[in-house]
């Protein structure tokens, strides 16, 4: 299968908070390290973040009982401050996600390119997990 040919999953939240507090809440580690998983038995103990086309990002993210865990990471291909990042994988797959402030809340949509080891709807469902965490997070700030 070729890149052109990758199954592109899009999820999105609707998050009550200002532009600039929600892109803060995205990208800074210290907040990442508090929304960045997808149910209440998984956390996020580390996460390091160069914001900038060619830096890279990494975020651990375990089991909270220590029976699995994994680096999630890539290298970032573009970013605009409060509009738009984009970034490819370790695995090569792209991801890009935009940020759009509307009427005091901001509608923040990912797209990212599916793996082919695991259903479609569990990856949907695990990407959407982790962005209903990141907004009940903002949004309790």
């Amino acid at each position: 299968m070729t890149t052109s040919e990758k199954t592109k999953i899009t999820v999105q939240v609707l998050v009550n908070s200002s532009l600039e507090k929600a892109w803060d809440t995205w990208v800074n580690p210290e907040h990442i390290v508090n929304w960045n998983f997808a149910s209440p038995d998984w956390c996020c103990p580390t996460s390091e973040n160069d914001l900038q086309p060619g830096g890279n990002f990494k975020s651990r993210m375990e089991a909270k009982d220590g029976s699995f865990g994994f680096d999630f990471g890539g290298v970032y291909q573009e970013v605009i401050k409060n509009e738009l990042i984009s970034y490819i994988l370790e695995d090569a797959r792209k991801v890009k996600i935009t940020f759009e402030e509307n009427d005091g809340k901001v509608l923040i949509s990912q797209t990212f390119e599916a793996e082919t080891e695991n259903p479609i709807d569990l990856q949907r469902d695990g990407w959407q997990a982790i962005m209903n965490n990141y907004k009940r997070y903002t949004e309790s700030l």
